[in-house]
């Protein structure tokens, strides 16, 4: 029955008995002390009273004369009346009683000790007597000589002394009363506030969740990240933080040790999105080396159906997908769909070549058709010994001959400038495809939109350290304040009708561009020489560091 109550119960029942405890620990120790002072203050008065009687020389006189108690009981009576005694005792040093408010008990012997005040000292004590046990105080009645005549005692009994704790009593409860109320009043509004966070949930219920919510954390293929109000990543999984190229995070680390967005290494785009909060579906973002697919979403606190309470916001949630295989083998693909897009052009261009020497033949020109067809192959020789004396691939040089041929189909003039002879051995064909063949096509489709004299300019150098691509077009070139934002997943600055439109879509040709120059490790540079200008910059791998 225990182990299902909620957290707030528990605290309410144990908060409970707390107070109870407190209040009874709190009321037993005021009574005894209210008991304590009760008699030391009884025992102050009774000693006043004694005193003061004994250094009366009335009680001196008395107790020479032959019946001292018709002199002393009267004044002993009146006094017990007004000082507010249960008894005076006036008695002689052999315990004879000489007052007493029993007329009864006169003559008869003391009860109690004396001892100390026939040595000359006055004391008081605790004692049972003929009224009953009583706090009372003995002093002696001495003369000149200092020789006890007589002994004063005077006293209150323990009923009157317990009448006055009593009052004091209801003082005590009253208080403890009221500390009872207020703890319980206390104790039930934390409970309340600790059920609407803990939604009733016992520590065995919440321990089992933590446990549960550990192990989904560490298990799930998706990355999982949390971001607070404050913009700190509070928690995520292994996952994100292979995903994301951040530090493994403990499932129990403390809030307050979370690391900030700011700290942490996360990309324009993706930071953005994270310190943004907004709900995102399945957005695109590149990393260094990674295209990741995102949601997010903001985490609520519940609410009840019948609250009109809004949600309480406690952070985003963001899944992170892993979508860099699927995009390589998509831009295998597509470097396949490239070339054989380039080989297309370059066969169509071929052919048309082709119907017009035919035709000259055909006319019976053939001068001016060996003439045409010398001409074309010496164009096309040239241009193919220039590219593979510089590169030394034959898929680049296949890619910038097909792009050549595309070009002049739609009425641009592609310029090839090479220099060098290094080669580009070492460096992924896939991404020099990738790279070249993005900007190619950029570079004809901004062109081909501006106007005459349409051409790109497409210079190679091939050096011992690096390899440089420099692209330039005759368009109308980039907003100096779009640059960096053309290199950004999905922005675009052409319209639907407009171009190849890149790799894979609108507005992700650059992108994958940039991602292809970082993971080899170069740079890239725009600028507007009258046009559109790229130059990218490739190390070529030491062969040494490769074998090793």
């Amino acid at each position: 029955m225990f182990h299902s109550w909620s957290i707030a119960r528990r605290l309410f029942v144990a908060n409970l008995l707390f107070v109870l405890a407190l209040t009874a620990a709190f009321g037993a120790f005021s009574l005894l002390e209210a008991r304590d002072r009760a008699y030391g203050d009884a025992g102050s008065r009774m000693r006043a009273i004694s005193t003061s009687i004994a250094n009366n020389p009335l009680v001196l006189q008395a107790a020479s004369s032959g019946d001292p108690s018709a002199v002393l009981q009267p004044y002993a009576l009146k006094v017990m009346s007004e000082a507010d005694a249960d008894f005076i005792t006036i008695m002689a040093p052999d315990r004879t009683r000489w007052t007493h408010p029993r007329a009864e008990e006169l003559g008869k012997p003391y009860i109690g000790t004396i001892e100390p005040a026939l040595a000359g000292n006055t004391f008081t004590e605790v004692t049972a007597g003929t009224l009953g046990p009583s706090v009372r105080t003995i002093s002696p009645v001495k003369d000149q000589d200092g020789t006890v005549k007589a002994l004063v005692a005077a006293g209150v009994t323990v009923r009157t002394v317990d009448t006055d704790v009593a009052d004091r009593l209801a003082v005590i409860g009253g208080i403890a009363l009221v500390v009872l109320t207020f703890g319980s009043i206390a104790s039930w509004l934390l409970g309340r506030y600790l059920r609407s966070v803990t939604r009733g949930w016992g520590p065995e219920q919440l321990a089992q969740l933590f446990a549960y919510y550990e192990s989904v954390l560490h298990s799930v293929r998706e990355g999982l990240i949390l971001v607070d109000t404050r913009g700190k990543a509070v928690m995520y999984n292994d996952q994100a933080a292979e995903l994301l190229g951040l530090e493994p995070s403990d499932a129990d680390r403390s809030p307050a040790a979370a690391p900030r967005l700011a700290d942490l290494p996360f990309d324009g785009s993706l930071r953005a999105l994270f310190e943004s909060g907004r709900p995102a579906h399945d957005e695109i973002h590149l990393t260094g080396s990674r295209i990741l697919v995102v949601n997010q979403a903001p985490a609520v606190a519940p609410v009840p159906g019948r609250s009109r309470q809004k949600p309480a916001v406690y952070g985003t949630v963001a899944t992170i997908r892993d979508r860099t295989e699927i995009e390589s083998l998509g831009t295998e693909l597509q470097t396949m769909k490239t070339l054989s897009d380039a080989l297309r052009a370059q066969t169509h261009e071929h052919a048309n070549r082709l119907h017009m020497i035919v035709s000259l033949l055909e006319l019976g020109r053939t001068p001016q058709a060996l003439d045409f067809a010398t001409k074309d192959l010496e164009l096309s020789q040239q241009l193919t010994d220039d590219m593979v004396a510089s590169v030394d691939e034959p898929v680049m040089s296949a890619l910038v001959m097909g792009k050549a041929a595309e070009a002049h189909e739609r009425g641009v003039e592609l310029l090839v400038r090479t220099s060098g002879s290094s080669g580009v051995r070492g460096l992924e064909i896939q991404d020099l495809v990738t790279i070249l063949g993005n900007l190619l096509d950029n570079a004809i489709d901004a062109a081909a939109a501006g106007e005459s004299p349409r051409s790109v300019e497409l210079d190679v150098e091939a050096g011992a350290a690096a390899v440089e691509f420099t692209v330039r077009d005759t368009g109308s070139g980039i907003n100096p304040d779009s640059i960096d934002d053309v290199l950004q997943y999905g922005f675009s600055t052409k319209s639907p009708a407009a171009g190849t439109g890149g790799a894979h879509g609108r507005g992700v040709g650059l992108a994958l561009v940039r991602q292809a120059v970082q993971r080899l490790n170069g740079t890239m540079t725009i600028s507007n020489p009258g046009g559109a200008q790229f130059h990218v910059v490739l190390p070529v791998p030491d062969p040494e560091e490769e074998q090793a």
